[in-house]
């Protein structure tokens, strides 16, 4: 039983490891702009910022964009869609997941968040960078095989459906 939920925005530092995370009840234009909000007064003003977002809806608004606009220094990148593995946050997201968060049941969202927020604590405490542990040539060549087994199930299920 979830009793409820919550949406956990974070902003991983690639160089060191350190995770910015916070909990908020909803994953809109407002949440976001709150999260840019709480990277902006955390990170060091000399520093540009390069998030790196997918491409949902939420992170495209005419309000975040107003916001960024005010705020040069952030610039978002988005990666294409079905390549969430590009985004590193995405590995931390499915890291605290496979810890804790699934196992135990919560009888609150108050009490989630209190989980989420211990375990970035722990982190925190001795975060280290990721390491890929394969080269460029290996990943491109692993994605491309992908693609054309891909492409290969689509094929058959169009003729699937063709014959239906």
């Amino acid at each position: 039983m979830c009793h409820g939920t919550t949406t956990l925005f974070a902003a991983l530092n690639v160089k060191t490891g350190e995770v910015i995370g916070e909990c908020l009840p909803r994953h809109r234009a407002k949440e976001f702009i709150h999260f840019l909000k709480t990277i902006n007064r955390t990170v060091a003003k000399r520093l540009d910022l390069h998030l790196i977002v997918d491409n949902y809806t939420t992170h495209k608004t005419k309000e975040v964009q107003a916001w960024l606009a005010k705020h040069p220094r952030f610039k978002l990148h988005f990666i294409p869609t079905s390549s969430s593995w590009l985004n590193l946050v995405e590995r931390f997201f499915a890291e605290i997941t496979g810890k804790r968060i699934p196992r135990p049941i919560f009888t609150s969202v108050a009490e989630r968040e209190a989980a989420i927020q211990d375990d970035l604590a722990k982190h925190n405490a001795d975060p280290k960078p990721f390491v890929w542990t394969n080269t460029a040539d290996v990943i491109i060549a692993k994605t491309a095989r992908a693609r054309v087994v891909l492409d290969t199930i689509k094929v058959g299920n169009q003729a699937l459906e063709s014959n239906h």
